[in-house]
């Protein structure tokens, strides 16, 4: 599956900008991240490319057909997990998967059911009804609806959220796998998870692609403008860095930050991805 965004703007009828002359190629397979701030027109991206909303410039194209010839036949190859996702409390997990299965006309839907179930670990509370669950679990049913029929073009808008760590890193993991033979778009604010997983790198601020390419390429980009130093009571020498973090030590506070020169007290430290991120981000602010 190939999807061509061509200059893509979207205006709301507030007057609002959410995004502004987006181009992008996403290409199957491969899981790319797409991160931002709040409010940096993820969620709007997500929803024109399920055709939930039409653009109001530029136009989607997937295998190089305009996306609203195309969204019937999209609609039986997506699998969607929007940020606000609704679930029927009253139903078990059985009942509603199977719901679901129906609004999207998998047949053999009993066998396409367990499968979801089986992935993400809902085998022991499949009859449970979904007002008793935690926020974990019912995190779990919004990802194992996404699945129903094997989708090949998968979407999930903050899908680690409610999640402890261990059933994170297991998602970061299936994520990775399902990703072989698919196009996955994982959208988050935890950097974390698309650093271990994602072979692609989308980055939005302001309605505007800032980076995209491999995590190591915006790793580099930060190199030399990541560092170190104490903070020493009073002499604001830290106030140069954006400072990411303070950790406690026996010398006193340290902390991490990025600059565009650091100052000559900070020792400079390889950067992660987290740190090149926040450089990006930090950077572009002050252009605006």
């Amino acid at each position: 599956m190939r999807i061509h965004l061509n200059h893509l703007n979207m205006i709301y009828p507030t007057g609002k900008q959410a995004l502004k002359d987006i181009s992008l190629m996403l290409e199957s397979p491969s899981l790319i991240g797409l991160v931002g701030p709040n409010g940096a027109g993820k969620s709007t991206l997500m929803k024109l490319l399920v055709a939930g909303l039409l653009p109001t410039g530029g136009e989607i194209t997937v295998d190089g057909v305009p996306l609203p010839k195309y969204e019937k036949t999209l609609k039986g190859k997506l699998g969607y997990l929007p940020q606000d996702f609704g679930l029927y409390d009253e139903l078990t997990i059985w009942e509603f998967l199977d719901y679901m299965a129906a609004l999207k006309g998998i047949r053999d839907s009993g066998k396409a059911i367990e499968r979801a179930i089986a992935a993400t670990g809902l085998e022991e509370k499949k009859k449970a009804r979904i007002r008793t669950l935690s926020g974990g679990q019912r995190q779990r049913v919004g990802i194992a609806q996404a699945l129903l029929g094997e989708p090949e073009f998968l979407i999930f808008d903050e899908p680690t959220v409610g999640l402890d760590p261990e059933e994170r890193i297991r998602f970061r993991n299936f994520f990775s796998q399902t990703a072989q033979d698919k196009l996955v778009l994982l959208s988050t604010h935890i950097i974390e998870d698309v650093q271990s997983v994602c072979d692609r790198l989308i980055v939005i601020d302001r309605g505007k692609i800032l980076f995209t390419g491999r995590p190591e390429e915006l790793i580099l980009r930060a190199r030399g403008h990541v560092g170190v130093l104490l903070e020493q009571a009073g002499d604001g020498k830290e106030s140069a860095l954006h400072i990411i973090s303070r950790v406690n030590t026996a010398e006193g506070v340290l902390c991490r930050g990025v600059a565009e020169v650091l100052p000559q007290e900070a020792r400079s430290v390889e950067p992660t991805l987290e740190d090149a991120y926040l450089y990006l981000i930090t950077q572009e602010g002050k252009t605006q």
